[in-house]
């Protein structure tokens, strides 16, 4: 495979100005049902704490926290301290009532966490910086001479995600009065009502002890991208905060809001999230603004004489990932789909076809790509001829044959094809391993890792279904009790790759694989009191524990893990595309597919989601009788074209609003539908 755009000249940098021009027509709301009251974004944009988690003797009064229409709070004296349960993950700027100071002496202290597990009077989580003791942040300290009133947060103390505030006493013996504790909520700055959900999902699990396994974790996901949805001014500063301090108002992009990867840290745009945290924010809220900001931060930060991006964005800004790189690829590709932004396209479109041809001349004479930007995921190994980073090559490859065809550069699209076809043929001579079942992590090693093989069945690198069977069956060798470990990263739980996984398994056809990986590993997320129950974490040492990446980057610091990371919330579009089975096919879902799996512990399911074309909807229920094996209510716009795929283990007659379009369908066999209202029926 030889790179591509040897003869083009350098390509200036564009600076994009984001403030979108573009004619998009913003989809209704999702319909109301009982799948609301499983939504936890607030309702406004002030919020108070639900519960007091801990209050010390020397307190009175803390019940009157819970709300901003009672009395004051007495803290009596130095080391007295109460904790605020806000319920949730939030996170914004604090405000609050002094009543009754002495304005010499009375000093207070606010300290945040996430987990229950880092409560404390003295230490926040950590955010800033990593270190063994946990204890790099500290508290915002507000010290003497206080002064009566109102007083709220400084904007450069925001704290992105927390769900328990500390308020402690600081001064000598000088008690301090308060009221009236809110956190203004900083993130969807700009939305008015985060609830406004534009997609929806709602199933029972009749399989887990909880029945509303699968709704709650749909909107948790939801929810954890809404929180990872900042204004551009509010990023963790680089370098940063000396300490005992932290700050967070730093500029993230060209403009606001942007998508970030977690509420409380890194809050930098990375394009490796995104290949998640966007397909969840399509199918919820389809709050794409956000994402167009943030890949045209990274085409403004691209080396002009290279094509090389970043890794992440401002003000981070690292470097030397080929990986992340052909994310940002790949994220254009997918907002491009959902938004159907031409504008967008064309105007970064000298750039990004300056960074394919950047990555495609890494392809060296073994017509594979050679890694040399090693920084990724926290993966170990990567280098070389690795198959990770050609299965991502792939996927940019074909990804960028639909972008050149909707762009109308018809030759540029043929070579591109072309370049994925010989890519797949190599990879898999390189790297499968018929006696194993599953592709190697290099040309030099045995190692199988759960992102390559992942990636490779979702991607469709593979060659046939018995592949894809062969991988599903061997990913799961590599799962505990928690879920997968990767091999690649031992002692960890990632559940980013994981997201993947659980894709494949569902492409492969094992839909029992899957709800098994959903149940072990979501199932823990979601329920443990390690974390804050309605967000989704960053990821987890194998045995369970807040200590992710204890040995790869984050120096033993389990107070310094995200619990509000959108690169964790697969399974919200997973629940959409493969189990309610409905998924865009075309620039805003003018073809779109139908393929369920039912093979899962739910009767029925229902979905849907908008974009600028208008509804998608479904609705599917195991029939009871022989005369309906499967039905399905079915809404599209008008003017679209869809395919049903009969699911998995299910066949017979098909008829599409009373009339029979296929006799004797089998599993797997496709019919073509037009868009509107209808009614599916399977006897």
């Amino acid at each position: 495979m030889l790179p591509l755009f040897k003869v083009l000249s350098v390509v200036p940098l564009l600076l994009l100005i984001c403030d979108p021009t573009w004619a998009q027509v913003s989809p209704s709301l999702a319909p109301s049902g009982p799948w609301d009251s499983f939504n936890y974004a607030p309702t406004t944009r002030t919020v108070y704490a639900t519960s007091i988690r801990h209050v010390e003797p020397t307190v009175s009064g803390s019940e009157n926290l819970l709300s901003g229409d009672h009395g004051s709070t007495i803290l009596n004296g130095h080391g007295a301290w109460v904790t605020l349960d806000f319920g949730k993950e939030v996170g914004g700027l604090i405000s609050m009532n002094f009543d009754s100071i002495n304005s010499s002496f009375s000093s207070i202290s606010l300290a945040f966490t996430e987990s229950p597990m880092f409560i404390s009077p003295t230490l926040s989580d950590d955010s800033s910086f990593p270190i063994a003791t946990m204890n790099y942040d500290g508290v915002l300290s507000i010290p003497a001479p206080l002064s009566s009133g109102f007083w709220t947060q400084p904007a450069f103390a925001l704290r992105g995600g927390f769900r328990f505030l500390t308020i402690a006493s600081t001064g000598d013996d000088a008690p301090v009065a308060i009221s009236n504790v809110s956190c203004a909520i900083s993130f969807m700055p700009h939305v008015d009502d985060m609830t406004a959900y534009t997609g929806y999902f709602y199933a029972k699990d009749l399989e887990f002890e909880d029945e509303d396994f699968l709704t709650k974790l749909w909107y948790a996901g939801a929810y954890t991208v809404q929180t990872n949805t900042v204004p551009v001014n509010t990023g963790r500063q680089v370098p940063f905060e000396s300490q005992g301090h932290w700050a967070n108002n730093a500029t993230l992009g060209v403009a606001g809001p942007i998508i970030v990867d977690g509420a409380k840290r890194d809050r930098a745009v990375w394009p490796g999230d995104m290949g998640i945290a966007v397909p969840t924010q399509f199918v919820s809220t389809f709050d794409l603004i956000p994402t167009r900001n943030a890949l045209s931060t990274m085409f403004a930060n691209i080396n002009p004489q290279t094509g090389a991006l970043p890794e992440s964005g401002p003000p981070l800004s690292q470097l030397g990932s080929d990986t992340y790189h052909c994310w940002t690829l790949i994220g254009s590709y997918n907002y491009y789909l959902y938004s159907g932004d031409d504008e967008w396209l064309n105007t970064i479109w000298p750039n990004y076809t300056l960074a394919v041809a950047f990555i495609e001349g890494k392809v060296d004479s073994s017509g594979l790509l050679n890694v040399t930007g090693l920084r990724d995921w926290a993966r170990q190994g990567g280098g070389g001829h690795n198959s990770e980073g050609n299965a991502i090559l792939y996927k940019v490859l074909t990804t960028a044959t639909a972008l050149a065809s909707y762009a109308g550069h018809t030759t540029l699209s043929l070579a591109y094809s072309a370049n994925a076809s010989a890519l797949k043929t190599t990879f898999n001579s390189a790297f499968w391993m018929p006696e194993v079942g599953m592709y190697r992590d290099n040309t030099s090693t045995t190692l199988t890792p759960q992102d390559a093989n992942s990636l490779a069945v979702l991607f469709n690198v593979t060659l046939n279904d018995t592949q894809k069977d062969l991988i599903s069956e061997g990913l799961e060798r590599n799962w505990v009790e928690l879920g997968p470990v990767p091999p690649e990263l031992p002692d960890t739980i990632s559940p980013f790759i994981s997201g993947f996984e659980l894709q494949a398994h569902f492409v492969a056809g094992n839909d029992s694989r899957a709800f098994d990986l959903l149940h072990r590993e979501w199932g823990y997320i979601l329920y443990t009191n390690l974390s804050v129950q309605s967000t989704l974490v960053e990821g987890l040492t194998a045995n369970g524990s807040l200590y992710y990446r204890y040995y790869q980057g984050y120096n033993d610091d389990a107070a310094y893990t995200s619990h509000s990371h959108g690169w964790s919330s697969g399974p919200t579009s997973a629940l959409t595309f493969y189990v309610a089975g409905l998924s865009i096919t075309a620039p805003q879902g003018a073809e779109w597919s139908l393929a369920p799996h039912v093979n899962g512990p739910t009767n029925s399911v229902e979905a849907g989601f908008g974009t600028a074309l208008g509804w998608f909807g479904v609705a599917w229920e195991r029939g009871e009788t022989e005369e309906t094996v499967l039905s399905f209510n079915v809404t599209t716009p008008e003017g679209t074209a869809g395919a049903f795929t009969l699911p998995k283990g299910v066949s017979g007659t098909v008829k599409v609003n009373g009339t029979v379009v296929a006799q004797d369908a089998q599993e797997g066999q496709v019919v073509e539908l037009q868009g509107g209202i209808l009614q599916i029926v399977i006897s």
